[in-house]
């Protein structure tokens, strides 16, 4: 019974230490503020959830519509279209992208160097709310183009093929 209680006491004692410390390992991290993931995700101009105010509210974004193309039953004009947008969305979400990495490197090597002032710290900052925003205008303004392509049937099918119920989505121009 002591063992049992022992092991129980070291498994509170372990889970605590834990719960204390839920950064440990990501001073690993290149860039310690991003996940791996993030940072490949903004490299390759994906939408990262920028777009959710957009898409959860009956706004469909270029790269799921192609995903359902066939369950949607595109027409090839809408296809092309939306094919063009999702290429000129990446266009500019992969340079923001790759911008917003070598921001917060730079905030992450004024941090590591010691360097850092409340001047820098600011502008720095500023920066990236600045490149954050446009990112995530990039991403919202073509989940607002998308919504021009599809037909109300099509809004309807493609909020039932993402899980988002069965009411049917707005269908807004």
């Amino acid at each position: 019974m002591i063992r049992f209680f022992t092991a129980v006491s070291l498994i509170i004692v372990a889970t605590a230490a834990n719960a204390q410390t839920p950064y440990a390992g990501m001073q690993t991290r290149t860039i310690k503020s991003l996940s791996e993931q993030q940072v490949a995700d903004l490299g390759a101009g994906r939408g990262m959830g920028l777009a959710l105010a957009a898409e959860l509210n009956g706004y469909p974004g270029p790269s799921h519509v192609l995903e359902l193309a066939d369950k949607l039953d595109l027409s090839v004009d809408q296809r092309a279209s939306v094919q063009a947008m999702f290429d000129a969305m990446k266009a500019e979400a992969i340079p923001l992208g790759s911008k917003l990495l070598e921001q917060e490197a730079d905030l992450d090597k004024q941090f590591a160097s010691r360097t850092i002032t409340p001047e820098s710290l600011k502008a720095t900052t500023a920066a990236v709310a600045l490149t954050q925003g446009q990112l995530r205008e990039t991403h919202l303004k073509y989940h607002l183009s998308t919504v021009a392509v599809l037909s109300p049937h099509q809004m309807h099918r493609y909020a039932e093929l993402r899980g988002y119920g069965d009411k049917p989505m707005k269908h807004h121009h």
